[in-house]
């Protein structure tokens, strides 16, 4: 390479089919170093190929770097292995004859198709040196008695040899290449380091499935689609005894379904219960077959992370609760069952298992293995990693959010959305019952629009590009009741009665390319997106009863489109819905297959691993990430390549990227540790009896009650009737996403930008009439309709709609709408001379500051004003801004009571975003303003306000105040705000000046209903 270039420049750095040339630098954090790429290969070592965030991180579940120094093992096995492959004489390589000619075949064949990779060659080479070559030299003995020693603490009477491989570098290719190596050489000569046997073990039945490429007898085997073998061994290839099965096969299963009843009739009086489950041999029998008539055989393990033994002794691990523990245990069952049923195996053959190979992108002991989480497996013997991979362009480059536009925190939101939204989305199919799928959390609804918009460009870069299939956008949900949810939102649904009650609800789904419904609430023909649990997909068992009616409608639309295809026989057979699921999401992006045209699949847990589709361009992540093992996982669902033709120019692959959200690639450096806190004192705040006559009553009001005039509807729009809208009500809208090296991108919400005003004021029209215009019969008043469209129009016009670093479109967020609808409504009352009433709590409609009595730990100020002023002994401060309107409040001549609002029950319904809230004021004062009566007083004191600030203020004084001075029985109120604590004394006597009564003409003009304060100086 004659000029480097830096990692943004330059992303990918080595061919594919060479050995790595050149490597970027990083630091021991694994984060890129300026300056040119650097000669040689990288050093095996944990890098997590990802930018660090540019806010600040906050700590959370990670793998500890500390753990992670350079691989030795696996770097000096390199070494040696890099010598000999570099043996220029065949003669010296120390390997059998067939080794050799398949050797030279791999290296050096003129392939019609694409070649094997480096990385795939490597990874046979190291276990062909380590069988053949290794053992033969005194030196490198030492490897295979360190191996020996690991297996025997971890897998005694096994023998395993792990390759690390990341995602998309081709780990099937290498299962043939082993295959090949050994059946060949079996076939040929009589050896114990070769057997034509074999054991093929995958996590699930997808894997399963793409596995048959192995069987020799399959028409698109690797062996000669692939000419992974010279044509003359071909035969020794087809004598190989190959079984492809999935862990489960390992569960020992019923043989005979007994109630209880007749269980204990058939025991009778013998001494052992009935045997009614299979035996080791029964289930070998079933699940290996014709490989318990080989002496030995070799065992291949996909995704071999799922399969370890529990460690011996003290576990390494912390303690675990909750859904951790439960995920724990899944893990140790799993991981018990598949390494029991090899070791059944071993026991059985009359020489065991010849060797355990394992692959996998992530060969690390998981959560519940009694080892530290995210260790790399002792026998472990080589290593192409994931920057490796990236670095030689044989998978994409993963893209995630290095920064946003929400100034409020210092996290970059959309790289763990989980945090900020995990809370408000249920955790049960009961719980998403009761949601509406247009009420998901603004933060994730924007994430899904900002990525959305992304992916409209890489669609229509395709489309260009006449290429058959489109791109491919994933969400992964924590569970099915959310994956439900999103689902709908994203592709549409149809359900219950409407607000109109004229014709069942129907949405079409917000993003249109997904949609799986036509603007006329016609299913399409070909459903766009697709709901997949994998956990039910993988097991083989038939699907959850509530997940098969939540996806009934795609699996009908699936066999429909199976029968027009394949024949109406095929759709009718035995295909179970979930095999017909696993079909379509095997075929995703494939021409001619079911799951051609799928756009978008939302995902319970994490897809399959193993799962090849090549097409996936944008991932959401909606779930718990515990640790970067799994974050790694779910990424690599998105990292193989589309296209892997080189660039005639470069001689390289063009650099393809997988653009990510809600996936946490983030760690620590260090252990976190908290430090012990001294304990607060605590303090008795209580009302005092002896100051009872400083006892203010108040009225609990639980709602109001207005009435419009039915037939001309006016507004008074005031400051408070706008409604400003930021990032931090919708979640970031200018979102930066970055590689590890090269192009960045900056995402946004671009489809909410197009809405036009007069889209924007229809629909603000409509929630209107359905939320605050229905009569007795809650029938909506349509006859309104015309002048509520008029008022939502000359709402916007005015200005009143306040977007501040988020598109326009966000108005229509569903909370959103439910706010500008507050402030027009408010308006309305404000615009009609209609009185308000206010309607108390029909239990308990009034309350005191007697009844104040408990305990904090906060600091507080002992009230003593002489004479007392506070019925209350103690002002709780919240904020020192509390401190000093409690002393004004002590040394104003003109107050006569007041009492700091904490825990005395008072408290102010107001809407905000659709939902009822309830509002504590911080104080109620009673001011002596020359009538026989006090004027009460709410007082707040607030600095910045923000918009449920601004709702309760509004509420407060033009629904509140009005409707309980309608009332009566509670004597006359008013509110006001402090918002500035240096001019608090001033602007409090302001006040009083401006709330005395003045004698005129017709009698005393009263105080009013509403009272100007300072100007907010802190905005």
């Amino acid at each position: 390479m004659t000029t480097a270039k830096s990692f943004y420049e330059r992303p990918i750095l080595n061919s594919p089919y060479q050995a790595p040339q050149w490597h970027h630098p990083f630091d021991n954090k694994g984060q890129p170093l300026e300056g040119e790429p650097r000669p040689g290969r990288r050093p095996s070592r944990f890098i997590i190929p990802v930018p660090a965030s540019r806010k600040k991180v906050a700590a959370q579940s990670s793998l500890d770097l500390d753990d992670y120094t350079e691989n030795a093992l696996i770097n000096e096995i390199r070494q040696w292995v890099e010598e000999w492959r570099n043996l220029q004489h065949a003669s010296n390589w120390g390997v059998s004859p067939v080794t050799q000619r398949l050797l030279e075949h791999w290296r050096h064949h003129d392939y019609v198709g694409a070649r094997p990779f480096f990385c795939q060659l490597e990874a046979v080479e190291t276990i062909i040196w380590l069988t053949e070559v290794a053992p033969k030299r005194e030196t490198p003995k030492g490897f295979l008695g360190q191996i020996a020693k690991a297996n025997a603490e971890a897998n005694p009477a096994l023998f395993r040899l792990a390759m690390k491989m990341a995602t998309g570098s081709g780990k099937t290719t290498v299962m043939a290449m082993l295959i090949a190596w050994q059946a060949v050489n079996a076939a040929r000569r009589d050896s114990k380091d070769f057997s034509r046997a074999f054991l093929i073990i995958t996590p699930g039945i997808t894997i399963k499935d793409r596995l048959r490429v192995l069987q020799p007898s399959d028409a698109n085997n690797y062996y000669e689609t692939r000419e992974l073998v010279p044509p003359d061994m071909l035969p020794e290839i087809r004598r190989a005894e190959i079984v492809i099965t999935n862990y489960h096969a390992f569960q020992h299963r019923e043989t005979l379904a007994l109630p209880k009843v007749a269980r204990s009739f058939l025991q009778g009086n013998a001494p052992d219960p009935v045997r009614t489950t299979e035996t080791d041999a029964d289930m070998l029998e079933r699940a290996c077959g014709k490989l318990l008539n080989y002496p030995r055989v070799n065992v291949i393990n996909d995704e071999a992370h799922h399969c370890y033994r529990h460690k011996t002794g003290d576990d390494a691990e912390e303690p675990l609760s909750g859904e951790l523990k439960r995920e724990a245990a899944e893990n140790e069952e799993a991981a018990r069952l598949w390494i029991n049923g090899i070791e059944a195996l071993s026991r059985r053959l009359s020489k065991g298992v010849r060797a355990v190979y394992d692959l996998s992108a992530t060969p690390f002991f998981l959560r519940g293995s009694g080892y530290a989480e995210g260790s790399l497996f002792p026998w472990v013997v080589s290593d192409f990693s994931l920057i490796d991979a990236i670095e030689s362009g044989i998978v994409k480059l993963p893209r995630v959010p290095v920064t946003d536009n929400l100034v409020q925190t210092d996290t970059v939101v959309y790289r763990d959305l989980w945090k900020h939204v995990g809370k408000d989305l249920p955790k049960t199919a009961a719980g998403a019952a009761k949601l509406d799928p247009l009420a998901l959390p603004n933060m994730l609804k924007t994430a899904l629009n900002a990525l959305y918009s992304h992916y409209e460009g890489e669609f229509e870069r395709w489309r260009r590009a006449g290429i058959e299939v489109p791109p491919v956008f994933i969400v992964v949900c924590q569970n099915t009741a959310i994956s439900k949810l999103v689902f709908e939102w994203i592709a549409g649904f149809e359900r219950g009665d409407a607000e109109d009650t004229e014709r069942a609800a129907f949405h079409p789904g917000e993003l249109e390319l997904f949609r799986n419904y036509d603007e006329y609430g016609a299913r399409l023909p070909r459903p766009r997106t697709l709901l997949i649990d994998s956990r039910q997909i993988e097991s083989g068992d038939a699907l959850d009863k509530g997940f098969a009616a939540a996806a009934s409608a795609e699996i009908e639309h699936f066999k429909r489109e199976l029968a027009s295809r394949e024949g109406a026989a095929s759709a009718q057979g035995d295909a179970s819905d979930a095999t017909l699921l696993r079909e379509v999401m095997n075929t995703v992006g494939r021409p001619g297959r079911l799951g051609e045209q799928i756009r978008c699949v939302v995902s319970v847990s994490m897809l399959t691993e193993g799962w090849d589709t090549n097409t996936v361009t944008h991932i959401l992540g909606v779930r718990a990430f515990g640790t970067q093992l799994l974050c790694e996982q779910v990424v690599g669902r998105g990292l193989r390549r589309q296209s892997y033709d080189l660039n005639p120019q470069t001689g390289l692959f063009d650099v393809e990227y997988a653009d990510i959200m809600g996936i946490p690639f983030d760690f620590a450096s260090s252990p976190q540790t908290t430090k012990p806190t001294k304990v607060k004192p605590v303090t008795r705040v209580h009302a005092m009896p002896e100051r009872s006559d400083l006892e203010i009553i108040f009225p609990r009001v639980s709602g109001y009650r207005k009435e419009l005039p039915p037939d001309r509807l006016e507004a008074a729009f005031t400051e408070d009737s706008k409604l400003e809208i930021t990032p931090a009500d919708i979640g970031p809208t200018s979102v930066v996403m970055e590689g590890i090296f090269g192009a960045g991108v900056t995402i946004t919400p671009e489809v909410l930008e197009r809405l036009r005003p007069s889209e924007i004021s229809y629909k603000l029209a409509k929630h209107l009439l359905y939320a605050n215009f229905r009569d007795q019969d809650g029938i909506p008043r349509q006859s309104l309709f015309p002048q509520i469209q008029r008022l939502a129009r000359s709402w916007l016009d005015g200005g009143y709609l306040v977007t501040k670093g988020v598109p326009i479109g966000a108005i229509l967020y569903q909370d959103q709408l439910a706010r500008a609808a507050e402030k027009i409504d408010i308006a309305l009352i404000r615009g009609s001379e209609a009185p308000i009433l206010a309607v108390l709590d029909p239990y308990n409609p009034k309350g005191s500051t007697r009844h104040v009595n408990f305990i904090t730990s906060k600091p507080c100020w002992t009230t003593g004003a002489r004479p007392p002023k506070c019925h209350i002994s103690h002002v709780v401060l919240d904020s020192s801004w509390e401190e000093q309107l409690a002393l004004t409040l002590e040394n104003h001549p003109r107050v006569r009571a007041y009492a700091k609002n904490q825990a005395m029950g008072f408290d102010i319904p107001y809407l905000h975003g659709g939902i009822v809230h309830r509002y504590v004021p911080d104080f109620l004062v009673q001011i002596d303003d020359g009538r026989p009566a006090p004027l009460n007083l709410v007082l707040e004191v607030k600095g910045v306000r923000d918009e449920a600030d601004k709702a309760k203020a509004q509420t407060t004084r033009d629904l509140w105040v009005p409707g309980v001075n309608t009332l009566g029985g509670f004597g006359r109120w008013a509110f006001a705000e402090f918002r500035d604590w240096a001019t608090m004394e001033q602007d409090f006597t302001t006040l009083i000046e401006t709330l005395i009564p003045y004698p005129t003409e017709g009698g005393w003009r009263g105080a009013p209903v509403t009272v100007p304060t300072t100007p907010d100086r802190t905005q």
